[in-house]
């Protein structure tokens, strides 16, 4: 509880996992990867149930084991092309007696109990409806663009980056997929964290924002993470 309003955490995790198999179940520093998640919102002063809903059996076992709720998520739910909106909804028709919903990505482990804390305490500062995690994007997008089939560069970048040094270009920011914060009935009736009004950036720095979506990623957070038990 946090001024008198309740908060879900619902932590989303499929089975299938196409660049990374198994990833949600993988040894992570010494632990299944999404035992990060779920005890970071054990650890959080302001969640008051940690739900996890997956299709897979191993999943909702090892959430059993870290005192997470779980529940099980039709197949119609959990496929490559499924909305995250979809699985929330089913996860709340169930859990529905909850002021706030907070979603946390499995992927994002070095995401901490005190970012999703300070992130509930920033919607109440901001008297927001909604509040997503961002980071600073590594590389501005300025310098980025499509190309044409002969790889024809003539047009490639935009002219207020050419001739440009990357401190001199608009800082831009990329979400990280850690925290999602939405009022609940707001979420339910717009089927999205990015509401019409009242949606703030809460802002992460690189270290704790590593969403790991293929190997590489897995072996930079490994990286992070161990660094930071070293260090205590």
């Amino acid at each position: 509880m946090y001024k008198h309003k309740s908060f879900l955490a619902v932590i989303l995790a499929r089975g299938g996992s196409k660049r990374l198999p198994r990833k949600n179940v993988l040894d992570f520093c010494g632990k299944p990867l999404i035992s990060w998640s779920i005890e970071a919102c054990l650890n959080s002063k302001y969640i008051d149930k940690v739900l996890v809903s997956s299709d897979d059996e191993e999943i909702l076992q090892i959430s059993k084991e870290y005192d997470a709720d779980i529940i099980e998520r039709p197949p119609e739910l959990a496929s490559d092309t499924s909305l995250s909106f979809d699985a929330l909804s089913h996860a709340l028709s169930y859990n529905d007696k909850f002021d706030y919903v907070v979603m946390i990505q499995p992927t994002s482990p070095l995401r901490q109990s005190k970012h999703i804390d300070e992130a509930i305490e920033y919607l109440f500062d901001k008297n927001a409806y909604s509040v997503v995690s961002v980071c600073e994007a590594e590389h501005s997008p300025l310098w980025s663009n499509t190309l044409p089939s002969d790889l024809d560069m003539s047009n490639f970048l935009p002219n207020i980056a050419t001739g440009k040094r990357s401190q001199d270009l608009p800082k831009f920011y990329r979400l990280n997929g850690a925290i999602y914060i939405c009022e609940k009935d707001a979420l339910l009736s717009q089927k999205t964290f990015f509401l019409k009004d009242k949606v703030y950036a809460y802002v992460m720095d690189k270290k704790h924002s590593v969403d790991i979506d293929d190997e590489l990623d897995f072996k930079f957070a490994q990286i992070l993470c161990n660094e930071s038990l070293r260090n205590g």
